[in-house]
């Protein structure tokens, strides 16, 4: 039940830092709710099963999609086709 309260902290930090203007497109806020936000999912999932994983990962995927959009471009340009 702690691993859930935690997450869902994240959750309203997240939001909360996403509503405060900044100089840098929120990228450095970004950083640091990932290198936070990774290692607790991983505790979420392992106290409370995978499923309970996979909403917070999805709800956290849903806060940070523009270095999810920037990651899979960056992806599909090192591992894509070569013609």
């Amino acid at each position: 039940m702690i691993a859930v309260g935690l997450g869902f902290g994240w959750l309203v930090a997240a939001n909360v830092l996403a509503m405060v203007p900044s100089r840098d497109n929120l990228w450095s806020r970004a950083y640091v709710l990932i290198a936070i936000g990774i290692p607790l999912l991983g505790y979420i999932t392992y106290t409370n099963g995978p499923w309970i994983g996979l909403l917070f990962l999805i709800a956290g995927c849903s806060l940070l999609r523009w270095p999810l959009v920037y990651l899979a471009r960056w992806l599909r340009g090192a591992f894509g086709r070569t013609d």
